[in-house]
């Protein structure tokens, strides 16, 4: 897999987190491991830029995501094709603020909204009720396997296990 991580932001994140995170959701997802994916972690400055530009709404945002090959999940039988899946921007300042907000961490807060961003690059959205729900519930049971699968490389018990 070709993931690709630009860290312009001047935000201290880990990187290697995000990255093993994206390799992660893609496979869960039957994506072909020649697909290319690039995450940039920005400023607000830049991030405000590309929402007024590309959104036509005021202010930064926390994540957007710009497809290119409009690649969907594939699936056990019939993996996704090798392709270009685009671009990830998140503004770690912005997520910061949603983080303290949430009461969990800044890194919390960037593997939902990394997630959320590769979900919408697959075709994803959340403009309807069926759509959000369906959406929201992948992104959750992919955090959360994220999330034991991290825990158990550290040998930390997960949910239902004993140390």
């Amino acid at each position: 897999m070709a993931i690709d991580i630009l860290n312009e932001s001047g935000a201290e994140v880990d990187e290697a987190q995000l990255l093993r995170l994206v390799a992660f959701d893609l496979e869960k997802l039957f994506v072909h491991p020649d697909a290319e994916v690039s995450i940039a972690l920005v400023d607000v400055a830049t991030m405000e830029q590309l929402h007024v530009q590309w959104m036509d709404e005021p202010g930064p945002t926390d994540v957007l995501s710009f497809p290119m090959d409009e690649l969907r999940p594939g699936s056990l039988d019939r993996m996704t094709p090798a392709g270009l899946l685009g671009d990830i921007v998140l503004c770690p300042d912005v997520a910061a603020e949603q983080a303290k907000d949430a009461r969990h961490s800044l890194m919390t807060e960037l593997r939902l909204l990394t997630t959320h961003g590769l979900l919408h690059l697959l075709g994803f959205d959340h403009a309807e009720p069926a759509d959000r729900d369906e959406m929201f519930t992948l992104q959750d049971k992919l955090l959360a396997a994220f999330d034991d699968r991290e825990r158990s490389a550290q040998g930390e018990p997960g949910p239902g296990r004993t140390a």
